[in-house]
């Protein structure tokens, strides 16, 4: 239970899904947890709640896609813990999902805006933090799409492509600063994102159990298998650790 004891870490789109249940993992095993959102009452209440348990969090309003706001969070919630420790850029949407020659320039760069530009000016503004803190953990999630490819969500598969890179390139820029950096991709996990990326089939239970069925074993995942995925780089065992993708995907990408 203390695997994060005396780290700060902070956690965009932490309101539901991915975000939620690694801003509580984060929280149970020790951590001070800025949760980072535009889904104001779904974050205040999980806040409200984790405060209640005796656990260390606070919310902040942060559109991951401005980086005036993004800096201003980011200080604001350094300062009120103290340091910072662990960056999770979680934050992101999946998107228009049509084929590419029907895309409008404004569809295409909302996505990117969020998942590709939201890692950037994170990582941005919090370099500094994590350097003062004398090292940390940053932890991008792209997806089991940042390793292979569909024939749909053109915009988010590119972005999640990029996050992949973005990764490695920030962990050899900031491996002398002791600032570790991984991607984590997920295969199908049953959150809001997926739900409602599914419900617009005609069967969206059918949708459902074939989706399921593309992972080897036989099921979506569930947001805990992020989160302690998450727990781990974030942790003193992950410490030599850095540049790589950590694969929980049910084994859909060992074809």
């Amino acid at each position: 239970m203390d695997r994060l004891r005396n780290k700060v870490a902070m956690v965009t789109g932490g309101a539901v899904g991915l975000g939620r249940a690694t801003a509580l993992r984060l929280c149970e095993e020790g951590a001070s947890v800025a949760v980072l959102d535009v889904l104001d009452k779904p974050g205040r209440q999980f806040v409200a709640e984790l405060v209640a348990r005796g656990l260390r969090a606070r919310y902040w309003h942060c559109d991951v896609a401005s980086e005036a706001e993004v800096q201003k969070v980011i200080h604001q919630a350094t300062k009120h813990f103290g340091r910072l420790d662990v960056l999770v850029n979680n934050a992101g949407i999946a998107g228009i999902n049509k084929p590419t020659h029907e895309i409008s320039e404004a569809e295409w760069d909302r996505v990117m805006a969020i998942n590709v530009k939201g890692v950037f000016f994170c990582t941005k503004h919090a370099i500094p933090h994590l350097r003062n803190a004398g090292g940390g953990s940053i932890i991008n999630l792209s997806s089991i799409y940042g390793l292979v490819s569909a024939p749909d969500v053109p915009p988010y598969h590119a972005s999640k492509g990029a996050v992949r890179m973005m990764s490695k390139t920030d962990a050899l820029l900031y491996a002398p600063d002791r600032i570790r950096v991984n991607s984590i991709h997920p295969g199908f996990i049953w959150t809001p994102m997926v739900e409602g990326f599914l419900k617009d089939a005609e069967d969206a239970e059918t949708a459902r159990q074939a989706t399921a069925a593309l992972h080897p074993l036989g099921h979506m995942g569930e947001p805990d298998d992020i989160a302690w995925g998450v727990v781990y780089l974030a942790s003193e065992e992950a410490k030599f650790v850095t540049g790589t993708e950590l694969v929980i995907d049910g084994g859909y990408t060992a074809r």
